[in-house]
């Protein structure tokens, strides 16, 4: 059974890069303005860029198997453990750290809101290409000795 994506709203599409944007740029203003060493900040910073990586692909890799495309069992496992494992190292990051309470419940808000975006704005960019929207579609390249497909 092929499931067919429904073409998200403009509303839905603003809201979540809006939501990626937010989280993102928020947490990016707390780490330049925190009080903490340098090699601190680098940890929190690649937190970010690793689990906005990991939640975009366990989403892909979710919708692929979903929709029938084949994904191995090893990417999909990979993919579960990279998200858990940067929850896990931001939380005991925060548990650890020397900050306010309200400072790491603003981390850790920041951050959850910025994977949510990613992965709703990954989610918006594949409906779209699926149903003719304006988001870019990654065509497969053909080789260059096979005749144009018609």
């Amino acid at each position: 059974m092929s499931m067919q994506p429904g073409r998200p709203s403009g509303a839905f599409v603003a809201a979540s890069w809006a939501a990626l944007a937010i989280g993102a740029i928020v947490y990016l203003i707390g780490l330049w303005n925190a009080q903490m060493q340098l090699n601190e900040k680098g940890y929190y910073l690649t937190l970010l860029a690793y689990g906005l990586f990991s939640a975009i692909s366990l989403q892909k890799s979710v919708r692929d198997r979903a929709e029938g495309i084949p994904v191995t069992g090893m990417y999909y496992n990979l993919c579960w453990f990279s998200v858990v494992l940067v929850l896990l190292l931001l939380t005991i990051g925060l548990w650890n750290a020397k900050l306010a309470d309200s400072e790491k419940g603003f981390y850790a808000m920041a951050f959850l809101l910025a994977l949510f975006g990613a992965v709703a704005v990954q989610k918006n960019v594949r409906d779209l290409a699926a149903t003719g929207g304006s988001a870019p579609m990654l065509r497969r390249r053909e080789r260059p000795d096979t005749p144009p497909s018609a």
